[in-house]
């Protein structure tokens, strides 16, 4: 007997999970020794994959007082600073205002100004992937969409996990992953979309 024809009705496969950075190429700076690490596997890069989280405010008028975590990725690695009195700002300042460093994300405009706000961070050489890649003069592009555009695959994003406690003195292992990924995801598509567009 003939399988039933497929419709125009009929589900797409699903794409591929993406695989996501594993949590032994994550480095959380807690220490002294971590900050200067990650200081010099960064400074000499070309372009680092960047963004922040901010613990969610759920009452209506109150005000986030983020960034609470800075995340930056290169193609191996994720470097994860907590915003606290003991972080190292130094290296925080020299790596985000260094005009020499690319820092490339998805939907920066938040974390722009509340890096200016809270930390007196002046950001030099940025670029917001969502709006060079938007393919509609109203929409900006995700990094869902993208990852499915450019790796053909789906890059799961927990709502949970987005809007879960960053100002947390310790990190969960889902959130330490969910924010490296973040950063590392823009960094890999940014590459891809440079090197389809050099061709």
């Amino acid at each position: 007997m003939d399988s039933p024809r497929k419709t125009e009705t009929s589900p797409a496969p699903e794409l591929p999970l993406y695989p996501g950075i594993r949590m032994n190429n994550i480095l959380l700076v807690q220490t002294e020794a971590d900050a200067q690490q990650a200081y010099t596997e960064m400074h000499q890069a070309t372009t680092l994959g960047f963004d922040t989280e901010s613990k969610p405010v759920f009452a209506k008028g109150q005000r986030s007082d983020g960034p609470h975590l800075i995340q930056l990725a290169t193609e191996r690695r994720a470097y994860l600073f907590a915003v606290t009195p003991a972080m190292n700002a130094e290296v925080v300042h020299a790596i985000l205002e260094n005009p020499q460093i690319l820092k490339v994300g998805f939907g920066l405009g938040d974390d722009v100004r509340r890096l200016r706000a809270k930390l007196g961070v002046e950001m030099a050489n940025v670029l917001d992937l969502g709006r060079a890649m938007r393919e509609s003069k109203h929409r900006d592009m995700g990094a869902k969409a993208a990852v499915a555009k450019f790796f053909g695959m789906y890059l799961q994003k927990s709502k949970k996990t987005s809007t879960s406690n960053w100002a947390a003195a310790q990190l969960s292992e889902r959130q330490i992953l969910y924010a490296a990924n973040d950063a590392q995801v823009a960094l890999l598509v940014y590459l891809r979309w440079r090197s389809i567009n050099a061709t």
